[in-house]
Formats: structure tokens, C-alpha cells, sequence
């Protein structure tokens, strides 16, 4: 698998691997598995990452240069 971006995503943001995991109600050795591409992220996560970082999760993943998010799909009701 390819790495993430979750570390530059993380420095953009100038904060530590300890900040992250706790927002994530993690211990930071387990993010930095994350991070360093470890572990494998779960969808869960990623999309918590994506919404935390403004991000799309193609992004996180490298599957798009595009940091912009995608629309919200409007309400159909």
C-alpha cells in the first residue's frame, strides 16, 4: 500500500502524534503506526481523519493531488 499523507496533513497543522491520538481516543504508538503505514488504517478512521483535516479520504490515500474535499451530497428529502 501506498503511504498516507496523515503525517504532512498533521505538520500542516504543526501539531505532535500525541495530539492526534488523543483526538482519536488512541495511544500515540498506535497512530504512529498508523502514520508510518504499520497498520492499515480503517475506513472508520480514515474518515475521521478526513473530516478533522478537511480532506477528501482519496487524499489521505494518494489516489488524488486534490486536497480540496468533495461536495456534500445535498439532503433529497
Amino acid at each position: 500500500m501506498q503511504k498516507t499523507r496523515l503525517k504532512d496533513l498533521r505538520e500542516d497543522k504543526d501539531l505532535l502524534q500525541k495530539d492526534i491520538a488523543q483526538i482519536l481516543n488512541m495511544k500515540q504508538q498506535q497512530y504512529s503506526r498508523y502514520e508510518t503505514d504499520e497498520n492499515e488504517i480503517t475506513v472508520t478512521l480514515l474518515k475521521q481523519l478526513a473530516e478533522f483535516y478537511n480532506t477528501s479520504t482519496d487524499y489521505i490515500l494518494r489516489l488524488t493531488d486534490e486536497k480540496k474535499p468533495y461536495p456534500k451530497e445535498k439532503n433529497k428529502n
